[in-house]
């Protein structure tokens, strides 16, 4: 019965994570330009904050679903210029796709990529109304189980968000070693276009 409920909580996250939106474009283009590890470590920022909203939702925590709630608009707000930056940094960058170095993502690049889709994906309150929402027709909150059955729905939350940004990470490096630096150029550009015109509209739903 928990292996089930496990499998549940996996599918969720996965699922959860699957809509294309800034955080996939970063990853993607992350990837194209430095590597497989870089994007990976962008999409581990935001299973981590998919991990959190999971863990509010199973527990229970309402309090934290109230702050969402609340401050809808100014987390959107700030989370729309904050795509919008980006955004505007990816179509100024003059970088293009270079050989992975030895190092990968570690370091200071690997940290930013990381903070930056942790803080991205925090800033969507859509996401922990979509945990509880998904929990409820899984039938994944049961506060009668205890934080043991809380915890195995978390865990199985990080697993399938992980198995998903592995996935994307991988198909885009895959994709990175068959195109030449100019075009990994033009990708990156019109990848950072869209990005801005996602943190456009996000502003434009606040005002």
């Amino acid at each position: 019965m928990k292996e089930i409920l496990f499998l549940k909580a996996v599918v969720i996250g996965f699922f959860l994570a699957v809509p294309i939106g800034p955080v996939n474009l970063l990853c993607i283009r992350r990837t194209l330009l430095g590597g497989r590890i870089i994007g990976f470590i962008s999409g581990l920022g935001a299973a981590v904050a998919d991990t959190f909203f999971a863990f509010a939702a199973a527990f229970g925590l309402s309090f934290i679903t109230n702050f969402y709630v609340q401050e809808e608009k100014w987390l959107q707000f700030g989370g729309g210029i904050f795509i919008c930056v980006l955004g505007v940094m990816s179509m100024l960058s003059h970088e293009s796709g270079k050989p992975e170095k030895k190092n990968g993502g570690r370091g200071r690049g690997g940290f930013q990529a990381f903070i930056s889709s942790f803080f991205l994906t925090l800033t969507n309150p859509i996401t922990i109304l979509a945990f509880a929402a998904a929990f409820a027709g899984f039938d994944l909150i049961n506060p009668d189980e205890g934080h043991a059955f809380a915890f195995l729905v978390v865990t199985g939350v990080f697993l399938g968000s992980i198995i998903w940004w592995f996935t994307i990470s991988s198909i885009a490096s895959f994709l990175r070693k068959k195109l030449n630096s100019h075009v990994l150029h033009r990708i990156t550009q019109i990848s950072g276009l869209v990005i801005t015109v996602f943190g456009v509209l996000i502003l434009l739903g606040v005002i």
